[in-house]
């Protein structure tokens, strides 16, 4: 799916976030990254196969 040099990551690598957000909509919350990963304001996550990845709670994660 990704045309980048290197490859982004896959949308189950744990690196996923890595990707290139090719679509984004402030106004809803929410982006679309370069492997399929819609990516939310909050940190939660909708992976392209349909799971879900709630937001990070923890103080160590990527920020929200």
């Amino acid at each position: 799916m990704c045309q980048h040099q290197p490859p982004c990551p896959p949308a189950d690598a744990p690196n996923r976030e890595a990707a290139r957000l090719v679509a984004y909509h402030p106004e809803q919350g929410w982006g679309l990254l370069c492997n399929g990963v819609v990516c939310f304001d909050d940190a939660g996550e909708l992976l392209p196969d349909g799971r879900s990845i709630p937001a990070c709670t923890c103080t160590s994660g990527r920020a929200a």
